[in-house]
């Protein structure tokens, strides 16, 4: 009864934090253009704007509902089964927010979480406490560079087009980056207790993550379509904790051939996802303001 009750808490998870997004999408839109240089002025701007504050909302219950789900069932029928909700985005854009989607998206879509789920059921659930702290600092290093270089790749020539993409794909490294972090604090604080977790890097590591990330995921919505936007961000997200937890916290890698050909053919799902997900979808009712 319990796995059965984490799957359609996990379910009810994946239609949340979708729904928020697009929710978010919609606020941002109507808000102001994002501006780093003035940070309290554009989140002010931002809230004032009841759709964005109404994603929050719903982003908070999708938290809860995560934990809860991870409460009933093992952390990787959760993850999978968040991932195989990623097709809610694609209902929800259509029959709610009146957003037109073309054939190559919602096949795009439906390939993304295929993919995701096939990279979460094959990975062998990782028990125990134990990471490699120099290897946590050498991930967490080289994704926080990979995430900046995104976050300030529109300023260095990248196609107007694309801005949208890059600064979801940049929001979905971030998240990442402070998810491990938490996750390494999670270990720390079974081991050794909640103080000593918190006296740790990873703890502002985190908050600076969180902070930036709800920018870049604000602007990025601003420039880019739904749809694509955060199909990026969760994609980006989900990869860097699939591929952290294998190389910090030492997951095991699937061992028979027939679960090296499913992630084998998981990640290419996500890979040829990718190059259909982009292509142009319109907006009925709301356009964004800032470009």
């Amino acid at each position: 009864m319990n796995l059965e009750l984490g799957i359609f808490l996990a379910l009810l998870c994946a239609a949340a934090t979708n729904l928020g997004f697009l929710l978010k999408h919609r606020g941002a839109c109507e808000a102001p253009a994002v501006d780093m240089r003035r940070p309290l002025k554009s989140a002010a701007a931002l809230f004032r704007s009841r759709a964005f504050l109404a994603g929050y909302g719903v982003a908070a219950v999708a938290f809860t509902l995560h934990v809860a789900a991870l409460w009933m069932a093992p952390i990787s029928v959760v993850q999978s089964t968040i991932s195989g909700g990623l097709v809610f985005l694609a209902v929800l854009a259509e029959r709610i927010f009146g957003y037109r989607l073309g054939t190559r998206q919602w096949i795009g879509v439906i390939l993304t979480a295929v993919g995701l789920m096939l990279l979460a059921i094959t990975l062998p659930h990782g028990g125990g406490n134990s990471y490699s702290a120099a290897a946590l600092v050498a991930f967490e290093g080289c994704a926080l560079v990979i995430g900046l270089l995104l976050l300030i790749g529109p300023r260095f020539g990248a196609g107007i087009q694309h801005h949208g993409v890059m600064l979801g794909a940049a929001s979905g490294v971030l998240i990442g980056v402070s998810d491990i972090a938490i996750k390494a604090m999670t270990n720390i604080s079974a081991v050794s207790g909640t103080v000593d977790a918190l006296l740790t890097p990873w703890l502002p590591l985190a908050l600076a993550m969180a902070i930036i990330s709800f920018y870049s995921v604000a602007r990025g919505l601003q420039l880019g379509e739904a749809v694509p936007v955060i199909t990026v961000i969760g994609v980006a997200a989900n990869l860097l904790q699939i591929v952290g937890g294998i190389v910090v916290f030492g997951d095991p890698m699937p061992s028979g051939a027939v679960g090296i050909v499913a992630q084998s053919f998981g990640f290419a799902l996500v890979c040829v996802a990718a190059a259909l997900i982009p292509a142009p979808t319109r907006a009925a009712n709301v356009a964004p303001q800032a470009v």
